[in-house]
């Protein structure tokens, strides 16, 4: 029988991003998955209020952190976790293919000494690495697309897609950041669909359509029979058309070229410079072509 961790989502209403904390009730250890750095990039301030909502909700269960997970480098949203590895001491995690969008990114920031190696992590995990939150058995399935290094972690019943699937009301995750490919994501959500139909599906965000109150749980049932793209889209080619057009009307997340500098160097925020301050470095025309929005 396959085990079913305790899964706890936090909403962030800023970025619309989803941050899990998934325990084993039995051992109360959890791991923490792609927690959220606060940023207001209109002030330049940066905060800790998510990750220590997190810290705050690991102590009142008495959970220990095994593991503190992102799943890909965000472009929407600072990790956050540098920061809970200092506050908790557990290991960080991404997959092994980071080393590739580090590469690239290096380039786009001109940061001809930036290790492009993955060594701002603890752990880099490969396609079918398996893993332990407490007692229950985990395991990596590669799941590119939306980013070269995407995957997607199953701890017991429950997997964490980020953006590959959202809500069945809200489709898939776009494919067109540097790296990305629709035909690409479609392999992967097929993957994703192909384990047990009872499989827990949880999102990385929630858009609101039509206003309602987020959500962030589905199954891999409810996924082949009510997501908009992939239960209406028969044929990869059908999947393709459909993600690109609607990619092209979007406009980049207003965060991508601040979160990528940060998510590169593992959740990492730029050294002081002489004057005790912080800056981001924003590269001028690198995404031409985006919609404006």
């Amino acid at each position: 029988m396959t085990q079913k961790p305790e899964v706890t989502g936090f909403f962030d209403p800023r970025t619309w991003s989803v941050q899990y904390v998934v325990a084993d009730p039995a051992t109360k250890k959890c791991a923490i998955v792609d927690p959220v750095y606060d940023f207001d990039e209109k002030s330049g301030q940066t905060a800790s209020r998510n990750a220590d909502r997190i810290l705050d909700f690991v102590r009142q269960k008495g959970y220990a952190v095994e593991w503190i997970l992102d799943t890909h480098p965000h472009a929407d949203h600072f990790s956050a976790a540098f920061y809970l590895k200092q506050k908790t001491g557990a290991p960080t995690a991404i997959g092994e293919k980071v080393k590739d969008v580090q590469q690239l990114w290096k380039g786009f920031y001109n940061w001809p000494d930036f290790p492009a190696d993955g060594s701002q992590w603890d752990r880099l995990f490969a396609d079918g690495d398996t893993f332990k939150v407490g007692d229950i058995e985990a395991k990596v399935m590669f799941s590119p697309g939306h980013t070269l290094a995407s995957i997607t972690y199953v701890i017991g019943d429950a997997a964490f897609v980020h953006d590959t699937l959202f809500m069945p009301d809200s489709g898939t995750a776009r494919a067109d950041f540097p790296g990305g490919s629709a035909r690409v994501l479609w392999e992967s959500i097929k993957a994703i669909l192909a384990l047990p139909d009872e499989t827990r599906i949880f999102t990385g965000h929630d858009y609101q359509p039509g206003g309602r109150p987020p959500l962030w749980e589905s199954t891999v049932a409810e996924q082949k029979a009510a997501n908009i793209h992939m239960a209406k889209c028969k044929s990869e080619a059908e999947f393709v058309a459909i993600r690109e057009a609607r990619d092209r009307s979007l406009p980049m997340p207003k965060l991508i070229l601040h979160s990528l500098q940060i998510n590169t160097n593992g959740g990492r925020l730029p050294e002081p410079e002489s004057n005790g301050t912080r800056y981001l470095k924003i590269p001028l025309d690198l995404l031409k072509g985006a919609n404006w929005g």
